[in-house]
């Protein structure tokens, strides 16, 4: 089968990055990059109580631009094994059932998948603490058990990924589709989990006013999340161009804010968050005042630095925008705020309406009572040998207005 993977050796590395500073393309374009297309042989079931599914669409993700430009930081490095196929985000069709299989799972089914490889699907009969909770997406297994490392589908040299034509999954994993959820729906399943997870995790109440830096997926994914959720708090939400800001409204922000240059947002963000702007000595603007719940979606230097100080004193910062290693990083706010700072990554378990259950179930559920429509999110569609093209694509929103790229086998 075709598969797009990603191998990373130093000599390789070197030659990427090197290569990557001449020009962004040059990071999927030559013969040492990490990234390339190659047929392999079909990722085996790594157990009777494994499903092999064929790709309709893999997504390509944000976590997966950083991944090909050689953007995460080292940290990670443990929790992947090489060479894997890249891709956490799909739709496809069960192909084969492994023997053991206790679920009702058929050859034919429409599914996605939870990918986190978590203590169940590496065969631990003791699951961790996390696990037991529910939280998978914490799991202390994440490099050990009958799996080689890798914390998700798409880091694990075992398991294939959504950038190739057939993946592996643990029975586990797998959800299926009702008929009410199309592909183009099923694809976007995932990251529409990362955002509801976060606000499943931070709810706001109806007096609160909530600040949304970033109208990528995530970024919309988030606003739609509260939507659905019936959730009454004011929503604003910082974008970079028109096409964010229609999408923005479309899903329910009430006002939007767009990002300048200069500091002239800032002013224009406090009037809507009821703030106000204090000018120092030197530097930039301070804000006092601002929003109960800031939820960073972008991860770079700007959006964090804004989302410590667009919240108001003991407010709270969920950050979902993969951010790493901040050079300069002004926490004042942090502690002169006395903020609180969550993380986000992935999902597990949540509560709604009363019962706990899988994150990515309680999506699929919403999706199918049709609280929300996200196939307009996917802008650009490829065929899997088209992928560095689909990558420059994905990587530049200002020329071709892009928000959710997907590839076809």
């Amino acid at each position: 089968m075709r598969a797009v993977q990603f191998d990373l050796t130093i000599p390789k590395y070197v030659w990427t990055k090197a290569m990557g500073k001449v020009h962004p393309s040059l990071y999927v374009h030559g013969p040492k990059t990490c990234v390339d297309i190659k047929t392999v042989p079909k990722p085996t079931l790594p157990a009777d109580d494994w499903v092999e599914i064929s790709v309709t669409y893999g997504g390509i993700c944000g976590s997966d631009l950083h991944l090909v430009s050689l953007r995460d930081s080292p940290a990670t490095s443990p929790f992947v094994s090489f060479p894997f196929t890249i891709g956490h985000e799909m739709v496809g069709t069960v192909t084969k059932i492994g023997p053991g299989v206790r679920r009702d799972l058929f050859v034919g089914d429409r599914v996605v998948i939870d990918p986190i490889l978590s203590c169940e699907t590496r065969a631990i009969t003791s699951p961790c603490h996390s696990c037991a909770d529910g939280n998978f997406n914490l799991c202390h297994h994440m490099t050990s058990g009958s799996l080689s490392p890798g914390l998700l589908t798409g880091a694990c040299k075992d398991t294939g990924g959504s950038w190739g034509e057939y993946l592996v999954a643990h029975e586990s994993q797998v959800i299926v589709l009702p008929d009410t959820v199309d592909d183009k729906n099923g694809v976007l399943v995932e990251p529409f989990t990362c955002a509801l997870h976060t606000v499943l995790q931070n709810k706001p109440k109806r007096t609160d006013t909530v600040f949304v830096i970033g109208a990528g997926v995530i970024g919309i994914c988030l606003v739609a999340a509260i939507k659905a959720l019936h959730l009454k708090c004011k929503i604003v939400v910082l974008v970079k161009y028109p096409f964010q800001a229609e999408l923005a409204i479309t899903y329910g922000a009430d006002d939007v804010v767009y990002l300048t240059k200069n500091e002239d947002y800032v002013y224009d963000a406090v009037k809507l968050l009821k703030a106000k702007a204090l000018k120092p000595i030197i530097g930039e603007a301070v804000v006092d005042g601002g929003a109960d719940i800031v939820f960073e979606c972008v991860g770079s230097k700007k959006s964090l630095q804004d989302s410590l100080r667009f919240a108001r004193k003991g407010g709270t910062v969920a950050l979902l925008g993969l951010a790493n290693v901040i050079d300069q990083l002004d926490l004042t706010m942090v502690w002169l705020n006395e903020l609180i700072i969550k993380g986000s990554f992935a999902y597990g378990s949540d509560n709604y309406l009363g019962e706990t259950k899988r994150t990515m179930q309680i999506a699929v559920d919403l999706l199918s009572e049709r609280q929300i429509d996200l196939s307009p999110l996917i802008t650009h569609t490829f065929p899997l040998v088209r992928y560095r093209e689909a990558i420059a694509i994905a990587s530049n929103k200002t020329k071709d207005h892009s928000i959710k790229v997907v590839l076809t086998p």
